[in-house]
């Protein structure tokens, strides 16, 4: 698995973005988030060795996990960024976008009905949003689309968008002062995955998850290993 931050920095634009670990980090080194610029790894993906092979190796890559592929004030270099997509065939990239609603305004002529090789997800945390974004997703020309439901701060109901949707991600929201994560939430939408036959992952807990009416703070190092050892999370049986 590779990383492949084109460009960094973003905006809050919706209520999963208030703990956001984007803005955490970068107030930590006295970065200013609201700056999006491109990065030094900006040609990554076609970068050689001296050998003529690619320094990135073939494989999934995380897209843009230091902003939003879709971000507005990108739209200049995201032509550039496709081209490299579309050379790497031998990779698959992977993206996660809270701005869903622009997607048509950001692919490439030649996109049609989708690249094999790039996988979208679309971030939702509530029911307003899911119901908002998850009803422009459903009709998208993408040919692997998950759903990240992550930091979930409410119960949701989204079965009737899981039609081709290749997997959901569940996970509760991490920090001093986050929203409460309530382990009925995530049963629920995984019995709606099982019931849809869709792929489910719990990813990680809240730092205060609700589990049988009692309230648990856990640390960060653990949010994720408590999530697994759950054992909750479910393959198609497609």
């Amino acid at each position: 698995m590779a990383m492949w931050n084109p460009f960094r920095g973003c905006k809050k634009c919706s209520d999963g973005c208030k703990y956001c670990y984007i803005h955490k980090g970068d107030a930590k080194k006295n970065i200013d988030t609201s700056e999006i610029v491109k990065t030094k790894d900006f040609n990554k993906p076609i970068e050689k060795l001296k050998n003529g092979e690619f320094k990135m190796k073939s494989g999934l890559v995380y897209l843009c996990f230091s902003t939003d592929f879709l971000i507005e004030e990108a739209d200049a270099w995201r032509n550039e960024c496709w081209e490299m997509i579309k050379t790497r065939q031998d990779c698959t990239f992977l993206f996660l976008t809270k701005r869903i609603d622009r997607f048509m305004k950001c692919i490439p002529e030649d996109w049609e009905d989708g690249y094999d090789n790039v996988v979208v997800c679309c971030t939702i945390e509530n029911g307003k949003n899911a119901d908002y974004k998850l009803s422009i997703f459903k009709d998208l020309p993408i040919k692997h689309k998950c759903i990240t439901a992550q930091p979930l701060i409410e119960d949701i109901h989204i079965e009737k968008y899981l039609e081709g949707i290749e997997l959901v991600v569940v996970g509760g929201e991490s920090d001093p002062n986050a929203r409460e994560l309530n382990y009925d939430w995530v049963l629920n939408i995984r019995r709606q995955c099982i019931e849809k036959n869709v792929n489910f992952e719990f990813r990680q807990c809240g730092t205060y998850t609700i589990k049988d009416g009692k309230k648990y703070k856990i640390q960060t190092k653990d949010l994720t290993r408590q999530a697994k050892l759950a054992n909750i999370d479910y393959k198609s049986q497609k």
